[in-house]
């Protein structure tokens, strides 16, 4: 079995099944309070005592079938927490079950856990609360077998003041008023397909809801419900299409909650119910390639899982090529391979960013005292991708390829796997192939830092546009500028536009004067696409513009999405007449920011606490 360097639970003595969870959500004292019963089935003989994960989580007491237990914490560790320990009452035999339940409180610093007041949400009139468990933050709510090896079903019933709504990562099983407070009132929740913890999720807010397809609500503030609405109606078509790809949606619903700017992620594929950030919210579905990302996890990553967070391509991987695949049935091969082009740059930014030699861009990662928080980046996702694309065009296209990735899902539908799995089962798949696959250079692909040992073909025809005009720009001198003209971009649609952008922020700093006619003859200031917007305020802080400081940092404060946030930071942090202010900005809110963007930003501005 892989170890999980990133948990204390040991899945080889004792597995958690199912889980009822029992909780109060309380605004007052930014907490948690309950209990979580985990059904528990021994792995191993004569089990006399079992380890958890916890975070900063207070444990009154413990009881196993019932009966009063011993329990002790270990010593804390950085980033991994505390392990729990627990003496069980009775010695228990290979293959019992037995009911482990645990009263628990979270505490208001909780890593997995972020808090609004009333002033800080859209509607300014009630509280709210999101969870982020990815990738190790569930043991932050309440002690658990935290390692995506394990996989149970859960049932939880909620408490929370009786104008909010809750949500959670499950099947809606309706509401009660709370029997012991009239102010309040009890969601139930089921989850029956089996899911690793870091997909259990938890909102409460003002929410309201519409309806956006047979098996779709969208879930936002009422500010933002229609705009949402909008934004995201090709979630069935994309539902359709991903289960023509990949097999049967077997979850049931599929609803969008879309969260306050803060969200520190893209989108966060909680089954059921994924979590997304406004930062989508372009106005013209451009930007729906995420919705299409968090569809495809319901089959890549929910349904086959990685075994630890050092195989998380296999996740992220897996779920940006089907996600692709999406796009093209949708808007045409040509755009797919546009859209894999531009993960290719994104790939040689972030391995810029890292540095080549640094084992944190390897496919594979070492996760032995890295916290994967830390480790988090684009690689995973568009390395993965890069070597499943390859795979394809080696292996006879994409109809060949889209049945290894159905048989695959099929096979490995509620495990969890390591990259020899997958590995393995490439080669019984296409076992007529073998030769073919044995050219392949695995160990580079897997182990080596930096870009892939082999690029992918890539269809040029939508890129053409978006090279030809960044080469206008590197190349013109001061006396070229009048050339520009806002026709430029005339024919351009707003995915080139962020690929123009991507492809300048890949050279050298533009002098200041060209990034001035920039601005003169495309207004992008006057851009609100998010994508567009970030790569533009990068170009003008890299090619020094002070102007461009007060936008930059309005821009990583007015949201907190980490893609975003963190790199505007870094850049800020990296001009010298912006240094200070950038320091100065994070400090000021650094209180209001979730916990792990602002332990992020922290290191990358040298402020550790």
């Amino acid at each position: 079995a892989a170890l999980d360097p990133t948990s204390f639970a040991s899945p080889s003595c004792c597995l958690t099944r199912h889980l009822y969870l029992r909780c109060r959500v309380d605004f007052h004292s930014q907490a948690l309070r309950g209990t979580a019963a985990f059904t528990t089935r021994v792995e191993r003989e004569a089990l006399r005592c079992l380890v958890l994960d916890t975070k900063d989580v207070q444990v009154f007491k413990v009881t196993v079938n019932g009966q009063d237990a011993k329990f002790g914490f270990g010593e804390k560790h950085s980033f991994k927490g505390t392990p729990l320990e627990i003496t069980l009452p009775f010695e228990l035999r290979r293959g019992q079950e037995a009911i482990v339940e645990i009263s628990f409180e979270s505490s208001p610093k909780s890593s997995a856990l972020q808090w609004f007041s009333p002033e800080q949400t859209s509607g300014k009139k009630h509280p709210f609360l999101f969870s982020q468990c990815q990738a190790h933050h569930c043991r932050a709510i309440f002690p658990c077998q935290d390692t995506p090896a394990v996989k149970l079903t859960y049932y939880a019933e909620i408490s929370v003041p009786k104008e909010l709504v809750a949500l959670m990562s499950a099947n809606r099983n309706g509401e009660m008023p709370d029997p012991e407070d009239s102010s309040r009132k009890i969601y139930h929740f089921s989850q029956n397909v089996p899911i690793p913890s870091y997909l259990i999720a938890l909102v409460v807010g003002a929410l309201e809801s519409r309806k956006i397809g047979p098996r779709t609500l969208v879930w936002a503030e009422k500010e933002l419900v229609d705009k949402s609405a909008y934004e995201f109606a090709e979630a069935e078509a994309m539902l359709k299409t991903a289960e023509d790809l990949a097999g049967p949606y077997v979850w049931g619903q599929y609803d969008l909650l879309v969260l306050p700017p803060s969200f520190p992620y893209g989108g966060m594929e909680n089954p059921c119910l994924t979590f997304v950030t406004p930062t989508l919210l372009a106005g013209d579905r451009s930007l729906s390639n995420v919705i299409a990302h968090e569809i495809s996890h319901s089959w890549t990553g929910n349904l086959v899982t990685n075994k630890t967070w050092e195989h998380f391509w296999l996740n992220e991987g897996h779920t940006v090529y089907l996600e692709r695949r999406i796009g093209g049935q949708l808007f045409g091969e040509q755009f797919r391979h546009f859209q894999a082009l531009g993960g290719w740059r994104e790939l040689q930014n972030s391995i810029n960013t890292f540095g080549d030699k640094n084992p944190l861009t390897n496919l594979i990662l070492n996760l032995d005292r890295v916290d994967p928080d830390v480790a988090y980046s684009s690689v995973p996702y568009e390395k993965g991708f890069a070597l499943l694309f390859y795979l394809e065009q080696l292996l006879g296209g994409p109809d060949i390829f889209i049945g290894f990735l159905k048989a695959y899902i099929q096979q490995f539908a509620y495990k969890s796997i390591v990259t020899e799995d997958w590995k393995n089962f490439l080669y019984s798949y296409f076992k007529d192939k073998v030769d073919i696959l044995d050219k392949v250079d695995w160990n580079s692909w897997f182990h080596a830092p930096g870009m892939p040992p082999v690029k992918p073909m890539y269809d040029m025809t939508l890129a053409n546009a978006c090279v030809a005009l960044s080469q206008r720009w590197i190349k013109a001198k001061e006396s070229d500028l009048d050339s520009f003209s806002s026709a430029d971009l005339k024919e351009m649609s707003s995915h080139q536009l962020i690929e123009f952008l991507a492809l300048l922020l890949l050279e050298a700093p533009l002098p200041l004067a060209h990034v001035h006619r920039m601005q003169q003859v495309y207004d992008f200031n006057a851009i609100n696409n998010s994508e567009i917007r970030f790569r533009w305020l990068r170009l003008c802080i890299k090619s020094k513009w002070e102007e461009a400081i007060p936008l930059a940092l309005k821009m990583a404060t007015d949201q907190g999405r980490m893609k975003f946030t963190r790199p505007l930071f870094r850049d800020l942090y990296s001009f010298d007449k912006s240094r200070d202010l950038a320091v100065k900005t994070f400090l000021e809110h650094r209180a209001s920011m979730h916990p792990v963007t602002s332990m992020l930003v922290g290191k990358d501005l040298k402020q550790d606490q």
